[in-house]
């Protein structure tokens, strides 16, 4: 069983993302936001010949060429004993096609009980499963143009959504649920057009046991009364993958005028104090780049099975616990988020291969937020790290999932997500903002995000407009060459910005004196390290280290019980390489303990390099299986067989 730590002081690194999104699979020691996900080399890939057909959305088997939806209304009852949605969404949609005579939506696992227009029956049909894609439900339209209504219930095995039982909960006394659609399961709770071209607004009824709060990513009511009845609206048009609903033993806390914090009561105060500088952060964004458009902007902190850092929901990004550090170290995660709700929430990727223009300008965004709020050297320390996880991807990759513009066609946008998009697209706009001067490129970004705003765009788009602007403007500094060689390219370009930290300087030092017998572990000067200069000097030991140079650390520094589970992933990961066998009844307790797929799963990787290493890793993911999120069992599952 998934078993909840109460008196752990959960602390990981910065940043889906939508990961989405950003750490199904991801490799990264440091993270950020929703964190990337890592990509393997995978073989046997189904192959696309010919060129990509830009805006087209290959995971989606949708027709909004034809008919779009444009709002949907939710009622939904909560079934925590059936682990099942049920009930009806009712569908708005705009004809795009005179002649069109089927809406034509995506499902994935959804029993439909009825399709209905007013009083009328309508003819539909449900495909067969199409992979990952789930099934194309079509709907023979109305002569009238009136809304359908869809009566269904989900599966229990809805790729996004996840139940808890009590024991899975910080409080143990009420079970939980939240869902996560990012890339592609909204059509696992919600049959609907799900790509993140189609924008809706919408609205919902959920029904829920009497002492449990609903939330979703819409307006929230922090004041509501607990009665089981809970209505919501989100009046701006949002693509698919940000509709989120999550239900438990929920309390609010407000940290600013606009913002604030929902949780279990156990960990309200921890967040609360962890995240009061969200407000500070929100009107340093505002400052630079343009008025915030969503009304408030609150944080729910989820049980610790979610697999993301945090996902970018508007309104009500979802946190999971690993960031409550304790000395707000690890709150770039926040800022993530929140820089989300200019850069993919209210611009969007159009389709998932122009991923990038979400979360490379969201990360950029991150960072310039970190330095407003926390000063110069944070910004450099994380810049170096986030530098280092891309140049860690870059080596692993193949050189198809190194070009910002990816083609994905045929793949799994879960499976392929790295830090790529992230990283390599934040450097890319660096190099931008150094060539041009940064008030520059802050104002070409105050209207770019004005002249988008509420828009899913492409990577052709957003190259047509730096050719209207920047590149107009700015001419002997860019070109239009460079700028398509970050895009279109594999790897990072020649002579590329290269981030620094003097933090990092004494770091280097140390760990080269202990490396080579010149200084104890114990006499290391470590008094006022941050942790990120902790992982700078763990991720970047060498490969093969001793038993007696892991004791030596262990014993001077206390790694294996160290309460700091970023710190205590890198060095459990040490450890695993190295078969540091103190350290391996700890590992079996943090696989245990969390479902983050940033941390999780390198360890996991690197088990599965050995039948010993194995054997540990299937005892602890069969331990663990009931209490991951399906996107974590799929991410991990492979390793351990």
């Amino acid at each position: 069983m998934f078993k909840f730590i109460p008196t752990l002081v959960f602390v990981f690194a910065l940043s889906a993302c939508s990961e989405q999104a950003k750490e199904a699979n991801s490799d990264s020691t440091n993270g950020s936001k929703s964190e990337p996900k890592f990509v393997e080399k995978i073989d046997n890939l189904t192959s696309i010949e010919g060129a990509i057909e830009v805006g087209k959305d290959y995971h989606s088997q949708s027709n909004p060429e034809q008919v779009s939806v444009k709002d949907i209304a939710l009622d939904l009852t909560v079934d925590f004993e059936q682990k099942v949605l049920r009930g009806t969404a009712t569908l708005s949609y705009q004809k795009h096609d005179a002649a069109a005579k089927t809406l034509i939506l995506d499902t994935n696992d959804l029993a439909i009980s009825s399709v209905r227009s007013g009083d009328s029956e309508l003819q539909y049909t449900l495909k067969n499963e199409n992979s990952f894609l789930g099934s194309a439900l079509e709907i023979a339209l109305p002569a009238d143009s009136q809304p359908v209504t869809i009566s269904y219930t989900t599966s229990p095995s809805a790729t996004g959504v996840q139940w808890l039982t009590p024991e899975q909960t910080a409080g143990g006394k009420h079970p939980f649920l939240f869902t996560q659609a990012q890339a592609i399961h909204a059509r696992s709770f919600i049959p609907l057009q799900d790509s993140p071209q189609v924008r809706v607004t919408y609205s919902a009824t959920i029904r829920t046991p009497k002492d449990l709060l609903a939330v979703m990513s819409a307006s929230n009511d922090p004041d509501t009364e607990r009665d089981g009845v809970y209505e919501f609206s989100m009046p701006q048009a949002v693509p698919s993958y940000l509709i989120a609903l999550a239900v438990g033993d929920l309390e609010f806390r407000a940290m600013g005028e606009r913002t604030g914090v929902y949780a279990e009561p156990s960990m309200l105060d921890a967040a609360a104090a962890e995240f009061e500088d969200t407000e500070s952060m929100l009107i340093a964004t505002e400052n630079t780049y343009g008025p915030y458009s969503w009304d408030r902007y609150d944080l729910l902190i989820l049980p610790p099975s979610f697999p993301f850092g945090g996902m970018e929901n508007p309104r009500l990004s979802f946190i999971t616990p690993t960031v409550i550090a304790g000395d707000k170290s690890l709150v770039s995660l926040i800022a993530h988020e929140l820089a989300h709700s200019w850069s993919g929430n209210a611009v969007s990727n159009a389709t998932w291969r122009d991923l990038w223009l979400n979360e490379g300008f969201t990360t950029y965004l991150t960072y310039r937020i970190m330095e407003i709020v926390y000063g110069t050297d944070r910004f450099n320390m994380e810049a170096v790290l986030g530098f280092q996880d891309l140049e860690a991807d870059i080596a692993r990759l193949d050189e198809r999932d190194e070009i910002l513009a990816i083609d994905l066609r045929g793949r799994d946008p879960d499976d392929v997500f790295s830090n790529i998009p992230y990283e390599k697209g934040a450097l890319f706009l660096r190099e931008i903002e150094l060539s041009i001067g940064r008030d520059n490129f802050d104002a070409f970004l105050k209207q770019y995000f004005q002249d988008f705003a509420f828009q899913s765009i492409t990577t052709d788009q957003f190259i047509a407009y730096l050719d209207k602007t920047l590149l107009a403007q700015h001419s002997d500094k860019l070109s239009e060459e460079r700028i398509k060689q970050w895009i279109f390219e594999a790897g990072i370009p020649d002579a590329a910005p290269t981030p620094k930290s003097n933090a990092f300087s004494l770091v280097d030092d140390a760990r080269s004196s202990w490396l080579d017998g010149k200084l104890d572990a114990k006499n290391i000067k470590t008094e006022g390290w941050t942790v990120h200069q902790w992982l700078y000097f763990l991720n970047n030991m060498p490969d093969e280290l001793s038993s007696a140079q892991l004791a030596n650390l262990d014993a001077a520094f206390g790694l294996t019980e160290s309460k700091n589970n970023e710190i205590a992933h890198s060095w459990l990961l040490i450890s695993v390489e190295n078969w540091y066998q103190p350290a391996l009844p700890r590992l079996h307790d943090y696989l245990t303990s969390i479902g983050r797929n940033k941390l999780v799963k390198p360890l996991y990787r690197a088990l599965a390099k050995t039948e010993e290493g194995k054997a540990l890793g299937r005892k602890a993911f069969t331990q663990a299986k009931s209490g991951y999120h399906p996107l974590t069992v799929k991410a991990n599952e492979g390793f351990i067989q």
